[in-house]
C-alpha cells in the first residue's frame, strides 16, 4: 500500500481501516479543496488575461467608468449596495492586481497552507471582480464559485500548518455544501418544467441543445446526429438525475454515494458535448465531497490490515464547543431558510416571496453568494450568431473573427473549457436579443471602429490590421449545423443564412 494512505486512512484500534472511514470525510474534503482551489486558479487566470478588453480603462465596459456611475446614483448606498475593494483601491490596474492576488491564494490553498486565510482572500477578490464585472461576470457559475467559497470558509479546521497535516472538516459545512449542491441540481430541473418549455416537456430539447449550446465543442457535432431516440432517451435520464437523485444526497450512505456519482457522471456527459467554463469541474467537486473515506480507500485499493497509524495520530475531530455547534447549525438554518424562499418562484411561477424576505435580500443579494439557479430553462432553438463586419467603401466587408465562437464556416469546433472567453459567450446571448437589451455591443462596435488594442486583442483575426475600418456593420446570421453529407462534400462544420442588420452600417462622427 502507498505510504501516504495511512495519514489519510489511519485505522481503529483493532486495525479496521474501513469502519471509521465511513464516517470520516478527510480525504474527501482534501480532494474537494484542491479542485477548488483549481477552479480558482482557472477562474482567476482566464478573467486576468481578458481583463483589460472587457472592464480595463479601454475596454468594452470600463469599471471606473462604472463605479464612478453607481455613485453618483446611490451616493454613499453605493459602497453597501456594491461591495468590491475597488472603492478602495481603484478599478483600473488594480482589478489585475486582484486576479494576481486570486492566483497566489489559489496556489497556497491547494499546497494546504492557512486554507481558511486562502479562502477569505479567494472570496474577496473574486467578489470584487464579479461586481464590476457588469455584463461580462454575471454567469450561473460566477456565483456559484463565489457561494461554494464561502460556505467552504467553515469546512477546514483552523490551522497555519502544511498540507500533511489533515483535520475531519465541518460537519455545518459539508452539509451546507450538500445543501447548495441538491438545490443546484434539483432547481436545474425543476425550472425546465416550470418554464412550460414544450421542448423539455415533450423530450425534444437535445435536437437542438447541442447545436445551439453557446459554444459547441466536437462531440456537440455527433451528439446533434444522434438519432432522435437517443435524444430523448437522454433528455429522459437527464430529468431522472435531476429531478430525483438530490433527494438521496441525504439519504444512508449506499443510496448518498449512488447519487453523487449519478450527478457527477451528468456533469461527464455535460463536460463531455459542451464548453461551459469551470462550471463542471465545480459541480463535480461538490459531488466529491459526499463521498466518504471508506469510499476513497477502496478506490485506491488501500489494504486496512497493513495500516498501522494509530487512529489519532494525524486525524481528530476539531475541538467545537456546544455553543460554537448550536451557533453553527443556527447560522446553517438561516441559509437553509433564505435560499429556499429565494429557490420558491422557481418551483412556483408566479408566486411572491415573503416581506421581509424582500428587506434582507437588500443587504444579502450584493455579496451573490446566496443564489438561486436553473439552467436551459427555456431551450433556445435555432442559432443567430453576430457577426461584427468593417470596411471602408460599403462594398467589400471583412469579419472580424473571434476565437471560439461560430464565424468561418469550415473553422473547427473548440475545446476551450474551462477557460471561459467571455466576450464569445455574452454575444450568443446578444444574438438573441435585440441591440436596445446589449447596448454594450455598441461600445464593442465603437471599439473596432477606433482600433482599440485591448479589444481588439480578444479577437483572433483582425482584417484591418494596419488601420481600422471607416464602416462598420453587425449582421445576424442564422447557424445551423452542416449535415454529415454537407460535411464530407465541403468540409464545413457550419451552414448559415443572413437573418437581419443587428447594426445597420456605421461611421465615426
Amino acid at each position: 500500500m502507498s505510504s501516504w494512505l495511512p495519514r489519510f486512512f489511519p485505522p481503529d484500534r483493532a486495525g479496521n481501516a474501513f469502519a471509521p472511514a465511513r464516517e470520516r470525510y478527510v480525504f474527501s474534503a482534501a480532494v474537494f479543496l484542491r479542485l477548488l482551489a483549481v477552479t480558482h486558479a482557472i477562474a482567476f487566470v482566464s478573467l486576468w488575461v481578458q481583463l483589460p478588453g472587457l472592464i480595463g480603462p479601454h475596454g468594452i465596459l470600463p469599471a471606473g467608468a462604472y463605479l464612478r456611475a453607481v455613485h453618483d446614483y446611490l451616493g454613499a448606498d453605493a459602497y453597501a449596495r456594491l461591495p468590491t475593494l475597488g472603492w478602495i483601491f481603484g478599478a483600473d490596474t488594480f482589478l489585475t492586481v486582484l486576479c494576481a492576488v486570486g492566483v497566489g491564494a489559489a496556489a497556497l490553498l491547494f499546497a494546504g497552507i492557512a486554507p481558511t486565510a486562502c479562502l477569505i482572500v479567494l472570496w474577496v477578490c473574486y467578489l470584487s471582480l464579479v461586481n464590476v464585472g457588469q455584463a461580462f461576470l454575471g454567469f450561473q457559475w460566477d456565483a456559484l464559485l463565489l457561494e461554494t467559497t464561502l460556505l467552504t470558509i467553515f469546512l477546514p479546521r483552523l490551522t497555519w500548518r502544511p498540507r500533511f497535516h489533515f483535520g475531519e472538516p465541518s460537519g455545518i459545512a459539508r452539509w451546507l455544501l450538500r445543501w447548495l449542491l441538491f438545490r443546484l441540481m434539483l432547481l436545474s430541473g425543476i425550472v425546465k418544467l416550470s418554464s412550460g418549455d414544450p421542448t423539455w416537456r415533450n423530450l425534444t430539447a437535445l435536437d437542438f441543445h447541442f447545436e445551439t449550446q453557446p459554444l459547441p465543442n466536437p462531440l456537440a457535432w455527433w451528439a446533434h446526429h444522434a438519432s432522435e431516440n437517443v435524444h430523448r432517451a437522454a433528455c429522459a435520464g437527464m430529468f431522472a438525475i435531476e429531478l430525483i437523485a438530490p433527494f438521496f444526497l441525504f439519504a444512508p450512505r449506499p443510496l448518498r454515494h449512488n447519487a453523487a456519482l449519478l450527478l457527477l457522471a451528468l456533469q461527464l456527459a455535460i463536460a463531455l458535448t459542451g464548453n461551459f467554463a469551470f462550471f463542471n469541474l465545480l459541480t463535480a467537486a461538490l459531488c466529491l465531497l459526499n463521498l466518504d473515506d471508506a469510499f476513497w480507500l477502496r478506490l485506491l485499493r488501500g489494504d486496512p490490515g497493513k495500516c498501522h497509524t494509530l487512529y489519532d495520530t494525524l486525524i481528530g475531530r476539531s475541538a467545537r464547543g456546544v455553543a460554537v455547534s448550536v451557533s453553527g447549525w443556527t447560522l446553517a438554518g438561516c441559509v437553509v431558510v433564505y435560499t429556499a424562499v429565494a429557490a420558491w418562484p422557481s418551483v412556483r411561477p408566479g408566486a411572491k416571496r415573503p416581506g421581509w424576505f424582500e428587506s434582507v435580500a437588500t443587504w444579502v443579494a450584493p455579496f451573490n453568494s446566496f443564489n438561486n439557479y436553473g439552467l436551459f430553462a427555456v431551450m433556445t432553438t435555432s442559432r443567430p450568431e453576430l457577426s461584427l463586419e468593417g470596411s471602408n467603401d460599403q462594398r467589400e466587408w471583412l469579419a472580424y473573427e473571434l476565437p471560439y465562437k461560430p464565424g468561418a464556416l469550415s473553422r473547427p469546433l473548440p475545446v476551450v473549457a474551462p477557460h471561459q472567453p467571455r466576450l464569445d459567450w455574452q454575444l450568443w446571448f446578444a444574438a438573441l436579443g435585440a441591440p436596445q437589451q446589449n447596448p454594450w455591443v455598441l461600445s464593442l462596435a465603437e471599439h473596432l471602429l477606433r482600433g482599440t488594442p485591448e479589444v481588439l486583442a480578444l479577437f483572433a483575426h483582425n482584417p484591418f490590421p494596419g488601420q481600422p475600418p471607416r464602416f462598420l456593420r453587425v449582421v445576424r446570421y442564422d447557424y445551423r449545423f452542416a449535415s454529415p453529407a454537407e460535411r464530407a462534400r465541403t468540409g464545413r462544420f457550419w451552414e448559415r443564412t443572413p437573418i437581419d442588420y443587428y447594426l445597420a452600417p456605421a461611421a465615426l462622427k
